[in-house]
């Protein structure tokens, strides 16, 4: 059972309550935001809580055991810290939740009574509500390796080690054109275009700085330019000259990491594994039943 400081505790007594709610945001890109339901900013723990940024909290579930709980706050969009554009790019998505009980007559006297991953985000006309999931959600992650004939590395991680710092896995290019999920370019790439794909596109300028989304596609135009479908629309502003970066991609077949990546000896996958129709296969005059290896 949690213990509450002497101080926190007496202020729970007091007939009038000098309680307030303080949650402290840090998003994945490192920038830290404070908020509080209180009148006035309240500052401790080397961060500020900003006051009349319009959040309240929900009632939490809270349970013994390892079952993930969840919880809620709201607030209005015309919080100065929080702009609509940057939750409909995704900027907020992931980011960690820290919530402080506070005694506003005396700071010192504060507890972090939970620690919480922001989950989903609904915006309405005038305010957003936003999910706050228990970090014990992490648990329900799968965790270990999957037995399957395509590799489960990211390409260029410490599992896979192609080195993708260079040329022609990593180019930067600037932006020709843009629309609703693609992006056109007029820089050369160094590569056939159908090599982007499965890959990432990450903006290195512009409105839309910072923000990233996988390529589905990749196709040579006849105007000489090359477009790249997005799998996941970048709901920032993209603008023509907008300087980005893209990455090869990879199938994770055992033949693009031997031919074009030159990768074999690390292939995280399990090519050998049958297939369907090789498990449900008879044995028959003129198949090949000598147990040789299905990938060579």
């Amino acid at each position: 059972m949690r213990t509450l400081p002497p101080e926190l505790a007496a202020a729970i007594e007091r007939p009038v309550t000098t309680l307030a709610n303080c949650w402290r945001l840090t998003r994945r890109d490192g920038m830290v935001f404070g908020f509080t339901d209180h009148d006035e900013a309240i500052s401790f723990d080397d961060t500020r809580f900003e006051a009349a940024t319009g959040l309240s909290a929900s009632e939490a579930e809270a349970a013994l055991g390892l079952g993930a709980t969840t919880g809620e706050v709201e607030g209005a969009l015309s919080a100065a810290a929080i702009d609509e554009a940057d939750i409909a790019a995704g900027r907020f998505d992931g980011a960690r939740i820290e919530t402080f009980v506070v005694d506003w007559q005396n700071v010192s006297a504060h507890v972090r009574v939970d620690v919480s991953d922001l989950g989903e985000v609904r915006r309405g006309e005038t305010a957003f509500t936003a999910e706050l999931r228990s970090i014990v959600a992490r648990l329900e992650a799968v965790r270990g390796r999957l037995y399957r004939r395509r590799c489960d590395a990211v390409l260029g991680d410490a599992r896979c080690r192609v080195d993708l710092s260079a040329p022609p896995f990593t180019v930067d290019c600037e932006v020709h054109a843009a629309g609703d999920g693609w992006v056109e370019t007029a820089t050369g790439l160094g590569a056939a275009p159908d090599r982007y794909a499965f890959g990432r596109l990450t903006m290195h300028g512009g409105e839309a700085a910072g923000l990233a989304a996988d390529i589905a596609s990749a196709v040579a135009l006849a105007t000489g330019r090359v477009r790249f479908t997005l799998a996941e629309t970048i709901v920032a502003r993209i603008a023509a000259g907008d300087p980005f970066r893209i990455v090869q991609g990879c199938d994770k077949r055992f033949a693009t990491c031997r031919d074009r990546f030159a990768n074999q000896l690390n292939f995280r996958g399990f090519p050998h594994i049958p297939g369907t129709d090789a498990g449900l296969a008879i044995a028959k005059t003129g198949g090949r039943n000598d147990g040789s290896p299905v990938v060579r």
